[in-house]
């Protein structure tokens, strides 16, 4: 069943609409899981897909490197049927990185981001003598906001330091709590002034390294109007797919459930035309979870 609001159609499932497309780049967190419990219906609609001869390439903005994001996916319940490759922004991170192995860097983050530098030929140093920062997280992200940071953000700017984010997200709901991200102090240290460059969406460098992987598992590259982005975040998902020229699926039960006003109800026409109306982007479609 589809209900229709404006030019963005909300899908109650996709099984009569997915059949256009060849190749999903799919969020992982708020998509296919919260946190801290997945969400079975998006995993069995992903393998109905790859079923139909579809290809399925999971693109996180998670700042470590994909081999090491797996495990947790495992922990979390979300099969290995589901996907068949997966690119984060920590694997660009590292790229990044080694482009950049003649700047010393800093490190900014909680110690489980330690993944992200192993192997690394780029030297890492202390505060007073990097030229880059780079930043994976808020090292307490369970109660510390941007301002925790001001004065770091300010020191860094005074120096002209680079601030290399690993994770563009604002945030990310962590069982139904929002949690600030690196892309908050990213956006933070712009407002003083200073550079920031970014590893992952919505940004080109994380679908470049996406549709690598898919023209690698397909031996052929997918044309742009045949692969569809689906993720929870309109600042992200849905903003990257518009750069790259696909089609997007706004997942609404995830970081912007409470805009939506659907804590307590399914996702519903007045709720997204509200949120739409100040996007600078619209999803080609949406729906209140990924389901079959």
């Amino acid at each position: 069943m589809t209900l229709s609001t404006r030019s963005t159609p909300i899908l109650t499932g996709v099984r009569d609409w997915i059949d256009q497309f060849d190749v999903i780049l799919c969020d992982i967190w708020g998509v296919l899981h919260d946190g801290l419990t997945a969400h079975p219906g998006a995993a069995d609609a992903l393998r109905r897909f790859r079923q139909g001869g579809g290809t399925v390439v999971l693109v996180s903005n998670a700042p470590r490197p994909a081999i090491s994001v797996v495990p947790h996916l495992d922990q979390l319940g979300v099969p290995r049927w589901a996907w068949d490759g997966a690119v984060t922004s920590g694997d660009v991170t590292r790229a990044m990185l080694e482009e950049r192995a003649d700047e010393p860097y800093v490190w900014l983050g909680p110690d489980r981001d330690e993944p992200l530098f192993e192997g690394l030929a780029a030297k890492r140093v202390a505060f007073e003598e990097a030229s880059l920062l780079v930043c994976t997280g808020l090292l307490h992200d369970e109660y510390e906001t941007p301002e925790h940071y001001a004065g770091m953000l300010a020191e860094a700017r005074a120096r002209s330091m680079t601030f290399l984010c690993a994770n563009p997200d604002l945030v990310v709901e962590r069982g139904g709590e929002l949690v600030y991200c690196a892309g908050a102090l990213a956006d933070a240290y712009q407002a003083l002034g200073g550079e920031a460059v970014y590893a992952g969406k919505p940004h080109g460098p994380i679908y470049e390294a996406a549709l690598g992987v898919a023209a690698s598992l397909r031996r052929e590259r997918t044309p742009e109007s045949r692969v569809l982005a689906i993720g929870d975040a309109l600042r992200t998902d849905v903003a990257g797919a518009h750069l790259i020229g696909c089609a997007s699926l706004f997942v609404a039960r995830g970081i912007h459930t409470h805009e939506l006003g659907i804590a307590d109800r399914p996702l519903h026409e007045e709720g997204l035309a509200k949120l739409l109306s100040s996007a600078p982007v619209r999803p080609t479609a949406a729906i209140d979870k990924l389901v079959w």
